[in-house]
């Protein structure tokens, strides 16, 4: 993408996850998905200064959520950022599926070491629904009410040990049950060198659902899994 000022045009990730600063710090964020991210966009972000913040973006959506005429989906978020901490709100228009949905994030800076975070959700789905006479069959879920069902919450946090260690866990769930459990402990090994090992769960509530065919989710074969990854991370 290229940015002039507060205008960003070009290929970014959807301003629904990227304004809220998506869902914690852990690698597996998306047990419960909230929301997707490939997108061409048209944006402007506003910044008062005063730690209000706001944003308005057009986007085109990906594969099967592309948008099917002129009309593109639309996102729009607010933000209060102080020392204490941050409140945000997204609220974002499925131009598809003529579907609203929203998340509202508090942000808490507890101390120097520990931070908190909860976020929920919530979405209309009647269109979404295999039954609504829709091209593609979307099995309640979209570009944006990406959960199950109308509701889901996730919440975390991380507490830093000292300047190279940190642990950081996120706890999430849905309308349909799904709940699923990150955490990890990352090192900075030197600057730019992160080492980060994970374990996760994942309950499939409705094993059957489309979060849990599409790979793009949670390509479970369990309605109980446990998985758990080590990663080294460079950053230049």
């Amino acid at each position: 993408w290229i940015q002039l000022g507060g205008l960003r045009v070009g290929k970014d990730e959807s301003a629904f996850d990227t304004f809220v600063g998506y869902a914690g710090n852990v690698i597996q964020d998306t047990l419960v998905p909230y929301g997707d991210f490939d997108t061409n966009v048209v944006q402007y972000y506003f910044d008062a200064g005063n730690g209000f913040s706001a944003v308005v973006s057009l986007e085109e959506g990906t594969g099967t959520d592309t948008i099917d005429s002129y009309v593109p989906h639309v996102v729009g978020g607010v933000k209060y950022t102080q020392g204490w901490g941050a409140i945000t709100g997204v609220v974002a228009y499925d131009s598809n599926y003529e579907e609203v949905a929203g998340k509202v994030r508090l942000d808490v800076n507890v101390s120097d070491a520990l931070s908190l975070f909860i976020m929920g959700g919530y979405g209309t789905d009647d269109n979404l629904n295999d039954d609504a006479g829709n091209f593609v069959e979307a099995h309640g879920r979209g570009f944006y009410k990406a959960w199950g069902g109308n509701w889901a919450v996730w919440g975390g946090g991380t507490y830093k040990f000292n300047e190279k260690t940190s642990f950081n866990l996120q706890v999430s769930a849905d309308d349909w049950k799904n709940v699923g459990v990150a955490a990890n402990v990352a090192y900075d090994v030197v600057p730019g060198f992160t080492v980060t090992a994970e374990v996760d769960y994942l309950n499939a509530g409705r094993f059957d659902d489309a979060g849990f065919v599409n790979p793009s989710f949670t390509p479970a074969d369990k309605k109980n899994s446990v998985g758990g990854m080590l990663r080294f991370q460079r950053s230049f």
